[in-house]
């Protein structure tokens, strides 16, 4: 008789923290959105996040998207060849790419990079104690700190995914102007031809949920953080990893709504 108490008590050890971490991070979330839209507006901060996120992730993202046109033209010509259908290839490319391949590529980059980085950052402040040298300096530190990392990579995670999709689109216009010396132009044209409204708008759509996710969560990770140094890391890791769990939960979620307006 007295073992089923003990057990039911390590199964509510087990799952109480999951149930208030859920709250504590929707009180994070609901935060957010009571003082984003209050004064002040720290402008400057928001441009100087937005930097860090866009233009010095800028060479990482070219690189990658590069290669991804390149890769995926490369594997589908195979497929497309046997049916005779090459002249295919560009409105296949510019679909994958603009629907899905663009935005989830720059998120899950970011990601590893903003992400972590934004939970390093607050992680090492929180430890040191910075943040609440802020509140004492009648700063405050959540409008300063988080709102604006948040509003700059929900802002420039979406123009950082078009950018991706035009290299990914050119690298596959430089495959397939090696094999049919076909001009960037009409490749393009070709790419365009069928995308449409619907495509760009959940495009934008998916890239600034993504945006907002990876800030929320390696801001919410890093301004939690405790133990100290081990702490620290502990918060990047943790803000790398939900992000990109959370990215490809909303991508199926997204491309679901999307697929129902389409058939409609």
């Amino acid at each position: 008789m007295a073992i089923l108490p003990i057990k039911k008590f390590v199964f509510s050890k087990r799952i109480d923290p999951y149930f208030t971490g859920v709250y504590e991070a929707y009180k994070f979330t609901a935060l957010f959105f009571r003082e984003v839209f209050k004064r002040p507006f720290h402008l400057r901060e928001v441009v100087n996040q937005s930097f860090e996120v866009g233009i010095k992730s800028l060479a990482l993202i070219s690189l990658t998207g590069f290669i991804v046109g390149i890769v995926f033209t490369k594997q589908s010509r195979p497929s497309l060849e046997d049916f005779g259908a090459t002249s295919w290839l560009p409105s296949l490319i510019g679909i994958a790419i603009v629907r899905a391949l663009g935005p989830l590529v720059t998120a899950l980059i970011c990601a590893g990079k903003v992400g972590s980085g934004i939970g390093a950052e607050l992680g090492s402040m929180k430890v040191t104690e910075q943040i609440d040298a802020m509140e004492v300096s009648a700063i405050n530190p959540f409008k300063y700190l988080v709102v604006t990392r948040v509003v700059a990579t929900t802002l420039t995670i979406p123009v950082l995914s078009l950018f991706c999709s035009f290299v990914a689109l050119y690298g596959s216009y430089v495959n397939v102007h090696s094999e049919e010396t076909s001009s960037l132009v009409s490749f393009y044209q070709s790419a365009f031809s069928t995308i449409s409204f619907l495509d760009i708008f959940s495009s934008v759509s998916k890239s600034l949920v993504y945006g907002f996710t990876i800030g929320m969560v390696g801001c919410y990770k890093g301004y939690n953080a405790t133990q100290g140094t081990r702490g620290v890391g502990k918060a990047a890791n943790q803000a790398v990893v939900l992000a990109m769990f959370l990215i490809f939960i909303e991508e199926v979620v997204i491309v679901q709504v999307a697929n129902w307006i389409r058939y409609f």
